[in-house]
Parts: C-alpha cells; sequence; structure tokens
C-alpha cells in the first residue's frame, strides 16, 4: 500500500469542487493508495507525472515506487488542469 500526499494547492482546489463531483474525486484520490495506476491512467507527455479522469476532472499525480509514495500535484476541470 503506497501513502498519499496531497499537496497543499491540490487541496485548495479540491474545495472548490462541487458537490456532486468532490465525492468521486475523493474515492478516486484515496483509491491510489492501494493501485496508483487504476485502468485509464496516463503519462504525462510535456510535464512529469500521470493523470487520471474522473468525469470532467483530472487529477495529476507523481509516484515514487522505491519509497511508496503517491503525491497528489493538481486537481481541477479539464479545461483548466493544463495550463
Amino acid at each position: 500500500m503506497y501513502q498519499l500526499v496531497i499537496d497543499r494547492y491540490a487541496q485548495k482546489q479540491l474545495g472548490k469542487i462541487p458537490p456532486p463531483h468532490f465525492n468521486r474525486i475523493i474515492k478516486a484520490v484515496s483509491d491510489l493508495a492501494l493501485n496508483p495506476r487504476p485502468p485509464g491512467y496516463k503519462k504525462l507527455t510535456g510535464r512529469s507525472g500521470y493523470r487520471i479522469r474522473i468525469g470532467d476532472y483530472r487529477v495529476i499525480y507523481n509516484i515514487k515506487d522505491k519509497i511508496l509514495i503517491v503525491f497528489v500535484i493538481d486537481i481541477g476541470h479539464r479545461k483548466d488542469i493544463y495550463d
């Protein structure tokens, strides 16, 4: 099992997400501790890390396999996340 670390910026972004999507995103992020490479994850190009999709929202994260840590960098709507 991986340790889950959520960046302070990602925590702020998570607080801005409306309630219907909030619970789905929290579940998906917590599931990363069990499986940091879930079905549908993708390695990012042009930027380090991975992303998962939850509806119109994206979670950007890094995986440190040697020390078993998943570091969540950013959470946001798909139109804003890649800026």
